[in-house]
């Protein structure tokens, strides 16, 4: 263990002995707050080894009387200047920024955003397009075993829910349907309602809607991990295409889309002309349209 750091006056230059370091600065700082002569230099030439806190000393003490340091070898030399640079003034606020400038830059960071994203959405569907016309050049390339498995993952393991949920809202269709057709004497029509309802719309609707929310963040999390842990990279390592392995079968189990148009069908034509449609609207069973009795 080295000496304890020490500093002797000769005639205005300090010149400073010891070790300065933490474990042996001891009260030195103390009494060099005290030193109240004139110092021209600072001798460090007979101290046996520095630390950061024994530099950030001496140069504080330089700084604050405006002292010459001279003495240091070249490793100590530059733990001096990397504490000389250290020792800048921080603000301890940010400036303040007008209203304006902020609100143009968030709209400027949000469009920055937009943009990487509109263009990594653009490079994923081209791959896509690519990995997708390779497999069908080479039939071979296509993973039939994992295509089955996320059918598996997305259709028959997400049954259960799925028909748990129309079961409920079809209950509460039923509930408040029977009383709505009520008041006209139709509460007949309530099943005819639930069947439709979940058949036609929101039987596709929620399908479409649990197998995002499900399968949809099943897919995100399980690629994700993969990322984390590199395994993407070792399919890539060993010639493996991530686009053909793992994205085409997700891709090929989405849900079709369904095509939804506003104008009647003619099976909801003929619903409306039919003998229980007509006994409920009033009408005779001989009775059309408007432009047949006319």
């Amino acid at each position: 263990m080295g000496a304890l750091a020490d500093f002797s006056d000769d005639g205005g230059r300090l010149r400073f002995s010891g070790d300065l370091s933490l474990a042996q600065i001891g009260d030195l700082p103390t009494r060099l707050d005290a030193h109240a002569g004139s110092v021209s230099a600072i001798d460090l030439s007979g101290i046996d080894r520095i630390d950061t806190i024994g530099a950030w000393i001496v140069h504080r003490f330089a700084k604050r009387t405006n002292a010459a340091i001279e003495g240091l070898k070249p490793e100590q030399q530059h733990l001096l200047e990397q504490v000389q640079r250290a020792d800048q003034a921080a603000p301890m606020r940010k400036a303040p920024i007008s209203p304006f400038t902020r609100v143009l830059g968030e709209i400027g960071e949000a469009v920055a955003i937009a943009g990487r994203t509109l263009l990594g959405l653009l490079g994923f569907l081209g791959a896509t397009v690519i990995a997708f016309f390779n497999v069908i050049r080479h039939p071979r390339r296509f993973r039939f075993n994992a295509t089955v498995q996320r059918f598996e993952v997305v259709g028959v393991s997400a049954l259960g829910i799925i028909g748990l949920m129309s079961f409920l809202i079809g209950m509460v269709i039923a509930q408040q349907g029977a009383v709505q057709l009520r008041q006209f004497g139709a509460e007949v029509f309530t099943i005819n309602l639930i069947g439709r309802l979940t058949f036609r719309e929101l039987g596709v609707l929620m399908t479409a809607i649990m197998v995002a929310g499900r399968s949809g963040s099943a897919f995100a999390a399980q690629l994700g991990t993969m990322k984390l842990t590199e395994e993407i990279d070792a399919m890539r390592t060993i010639g493996v295409s991530p686009m053909e392995a793992l994205v085409l079968p997700r891709v090929i189990v989405r849900p079709p889309a369904r095509r939804r148009g506003g104008s009647a069908t003619p099976s909801r034509r003929r619903s409306r002309n039919s003998p229980a449609a007509r006994r409920a609207a009033g009408r005779p069973r001989g009775s059309g349209t408007g432009s047949r009795s006319r």
